[in-house]
């Protein structure tokens, strides 16, 4: 009889045990932000998207004239070549050999310079977004933020919360 009790005894602790584990996961909160869509839909990140494409436009028009220049260069030179003489032919050459040269350097350099920008501006923009994503975190009370699951529910999403204070924080 002893043993029943003590069983049952042991058995209603651990079942209340188990009823407190279960009550505390209940008030566990948990958030899901989609950086894709911030990166995307955030004016702050349109206005970064707006404010590289206007530093760096007036440049990749020079380069793509330029690459169209060489275009028609390389074009003329093939039809002309066989009617210059050597030497003309030899300089010409030399000449488009170093013109591509140009161009390609220009084109590298072009890049790196378009990658760090967007480098500072993806940067600035993740800062934003992690202050805005710990306002939601602490006005909402949730006691964890996940970044890009592989699957959610949609209702703990908040990426739309946190868009929301980002937008705010770019028109004040």
């Amino acid at each position: 009889m002893k043993t029943i009790r003590k069983n049952l005894l042991v058995a209603l602790l651990a079942g209340a045990s188990a009823l407190t584990g279960w009550a505390q996961a209940q008030d566990f909160k948990v958030g899901i932000v989609n950086t894709d869509r911030i990166l995307r839909d955030s004016n702050v990140a349109k206005a970064a998207q707006g404010k590289l494409e206007s530093e760096f436009l007036k440049r990749e028009k020079d380069l793509n004239d330029a690459i169209n220049g060489f275009k028609v260069a390389a074009e003329k030179f093939e039809r002309d070549a066989p009617t210059l003489s050597e030497s003309q032919r030899v300089t010409k050459q030399k000449q488009l050999v170093e013109q591509d040269r140009d161009l390609k350097r220009r084109q590298r350099e072009f890049q790196e310079d378009l990658s760090a920008r967007k480098n500072e501006e993806n940067q600035m923009l993740f800062e934003k977004a992690g202050r805005a994503v710990k306002q939601v975190a602490e006005s909402e009370r949730y006691d964890l933020i996940l970044q890009d699951a592989a699957y959610f529910n949609p209702k703990h999403d908040i990426t739309e919360k946190v868009i929301k204070v980002l937008n705010a924080s770019v028109s004040k």
